[in-house]
């Protein structure tokens, strides 16, 4: 991403600085808790599409379901 734009980039909710963490392909909102997602290289800088920093992370696919136990 380039570093010019990157610098008059702001958080559509607060109006403040973003971080790129560019592992991640997002731009932090620290303020707001909150991760823009870059897709193709361009920032998506829509409330809606942002990642709560706050939030669990999703249930992994990798990680069997819990059984109930059961006894009768």
């Amino acid at each position: 991403m380039d570093t010019r734009l990157l610098e008059l980039l702001v958080c559509p909710v607060c109006k403040g600085p973003l971080e790129h963490d560019r592992e991640a392909h997002e731009l932090i909102c620290r303020a707001d808790h909150l991760a823009f997602p870059v897709r193709d290289g361009i920032p998506v800088m829509l409330e809606s599409q942002a990642r709560d920093l706050n939030a669990p992370p999703p249930a992994s696919a990798d990680r069997p379901a819990a059984t109930q136990e059961g006894g009768a």
